[in-house]
């Protein structure tokens, strides 16, 4: 069954930096959050999908259990090069399952890995929230980092509350990956989703439950969006986070107000890597 996408990873050196850039760009930021492995994020929520906001900050707590491994030492090694959308993640029904659909595809790159903890509503209670994330592997993208997340506790998560949004900010349209040959990455990416890849501009594109993904050359990334491409010299990158938006005409203004460059590319507002540490942020009309 097609896995749709549940959130992604901006990993950033400065951690109060990058959540006052969110702010800036009209969210609603969460709380500070801390990780047993050294990590610590705040979280930028839309229905469904979510923004983690990461940085690695206490080196002392980090272990070698698959958390700290695959999650917080590779987010610092991923974070001492440079920032930027370093992780994707997409939503399980079943951890269990999808690690045996990863296995018989030859992609896995984990067990089944579960982590608790507590986490606050807006009127102060605290209340656990759970996940269980499975990994798969792509050899050809070092730098990008994949897995599936099951929620114990969505009850406790989800919060309409940290869902709305000055900016407008309605859902996830879709996630950009570039690749220089995205054709070597098609069977991956068809594994890892659960479903089937369609040709788009400069490589392919995969619809999923819940927002796209795109897998194109840096050269169509710098034709679509008018910026700059991150660096593909080790491998494929993630490159965009395609947001939609409920007025676009909101967001013309933002940028200026953020006191950020902003371009437009059609009637989408797209912010520069340079301006969002790393990452390149596309708001789009819903």
């Amino acid at each position: 069954m097609p896995r749709g996408l549940d959130h992604i990873v901006h990993a950033v050196r400065d951690l109060d930096a990058a959540a006052e850039l969110y702010r800036r760009l009209g969210f609603t930021v969460g709380a500070r959050n801390k990780h047993p492995w050294g990590t610590h994020n705040h979280i930028v929520q839309m229905p469904g999908f979510f923004i983690e906001v990461l940085s690695f900050v206490e080196p002392d707590q980090l272990g070698t259990d698959g958390f700290s491994t695959l999650f917080a030492a590779y987010n610092r090694d991923f974070i001492a090069r440079g920032e930027g959308l370093s992780l994707l993640v997409l939503e399980s029904r079943e951890a269990a399952a999808d690690e045996a659909a990863f296995r018989g595809a030859g992609i896995a790159g984990s067990p089944v890995m579960r982590f608790e903890r507590e986490g606050k509503r807006p009127d102060g209670t605290t209340v656990k929230v759970g996940f269980s994330l499975t990994f798969a592997h792509d050899a050809l993208a070092p730098d990008i980092h994949f897995c599936t997340s099951q929620q114990h506790f969505p009850e406790n998560f989800w919060n309409p509350a940290f869902q709305q949004h000055a900016n407008g900010a309605a859902g996830v349209a879709g996630v950009v990956a570039v690749a220089d040959v995205p054709e070597q990455h098609l069977s991956f990416f068809e594994a890892y989703t659960g479903a089937p890849a369609g040709a788009t501009d400069g490589g392919f594109t995969i619809p999923t439950p819940r927002g796209a993904i795109d897998v194109i050359t840096p050269a169509a990334f710098v034709h679509r969006f008018g910026v700059k491409a991150p660096d593909t010299s080790r491998g494929a990158r993630l490159a965009a986070l395609r947001i939609r938006v409920a007025d676009a005409s909101v967001m013309q203004a933002v940028p200026e107000l953020a006191g950020l460059g902003g371009l437009y590319a059609g009637e989408a507002t797209v912010i520069g890597a340079e301006d969002a540490m790393g990452a390149v942020l596309v708001f789009e009309p819903a």
